[in-house]
């Protein structure tokens, strides 16, 4: 697939998804979200590709949906006529499209690096609540600003935001909907490092390198989702379980003992095993469909 609002590029096992409009500081549509859902699929279909690093062509990495339509911006008959396609649920309410973008990111079976580089604003930042990692630049902002534009925090942001930094900090920066600066973002745990603007994407790369030349990508798949779907776990005794059966079936594998060996033998391992062929069927499926019976599964 080609694309017209991303750019998607493979190079040393880490995948780049670069958000494309820097003319409008890659605000989004429904066609980038289309195009970001694309990505993701090529991304975890492709065992080549062992980290996603998301970052934004130009001076901003992304300013929010694109409010050119006006008034009409965020009402759905309104924007009918509106380039992109739409989803909705079973009985045909329309889905918001930052969370069907945030909700694949969720399901990733890879690791996704943010490589924040500019102005991360509305949807531009709720959309990287469920990557892994986020990195700043130093002169970056970002924004929950929905209440200031009248309409409730999206992209299933009011589930990973207080998980993410606390329900105090997420009310305080959602109630008032201002604008931020990194600093603010990487003392309230928004984001885990800050960096100069030049420097972001190569230490973005840096820690994508380490990933892609140390790990398993099976082992790194299923933490991911063990780790994701832990925190909606009762209890600790219900990680206790799902670790117990991956750390039979994983630990008679063929990378655990290449690992092992490895180590032992002092060189790099080399690991054959692949997500697209090998992922257990003990990790866990996540996020896994809607659990109201008033709606029905996700599709």
């Amino acid at each position: 697939m080609s694309y017209s609002e991303i750019e998607y590029s493979v190079s040393d096992r880490i995948a780049t998804i670069t958000l494309d409009r820097p003319e409008r500081l890659n605000a989004f549509t429904l066609v980038m979200r289309g195009e970001l859902i694309d990505a993701f699929d090529r991304a975890d279909a492709d065992d080549d590709v062992r980290v996603v690093v998301v970052t934004g062509r130009g001076r901003g990495f992304c300013a929010g949906a694109d409010l050119e339509r006006g008034a009409g911006t965020f009402d759905h008959e309104a924007a009918k006529d509106v380039p992109g396609e739409r989803e909705v649920f079973e009985d045909g309410m329309p889905r918001d499209g930052g969370g069907t973008v945030a909700l694949r990111v969720a399901q990733s079976l890879k690791p996704v690096i943010a490589a924040i580089n500019g102005p991360a604003v509305g949807v531009g930042v709720t959309m990287t609540l469920p990557m892994d990692i986020r990195l700043a630049a130093d002169n970056a902002r970002f924004g929950f600003v929905f209440a200031r534009r009248g309409i409730v925090t999206e992209a299933a942001s009011s589930w990973f935001l207080p998980r993410l930094v606390g329900i105090s900090q997420a009310m305080e920066w959602a109630a008032t909907g201002r604008v931020f600066d990194a600093q603010e973002a990487l003392q309230g745990r928004l984001v885990s490092r800050l960096y100069p603007a030049e420097q972001l994407l190569d230490a973005a790369y840096e820690l994508a390198g380490e990933i892609a030349a140390n790990t398993s990508s099976v082992a790194v798949a299923a933490i991911r989702r063990l780790m994701w779907s832990g925190l909606g776990a009762p209890s600790p005794w219900d990680a206790h379980r799902t670790d117990s059966l991956l750390m039979r079936t994983l630990g008679a594998a063929p990378d655990a003992a290449e690992g092992v060996t490895a180590f032992l033998e002092k060189r790099p391992a080399d690991f054959p095993m692949s997500v697209s062929g090998d992922l257990p069927p003990e990790v866990p499926v996540w996020p896994g469909p809607w659990p109201g019976p008033w709606l029905g599964p996700q599709a």
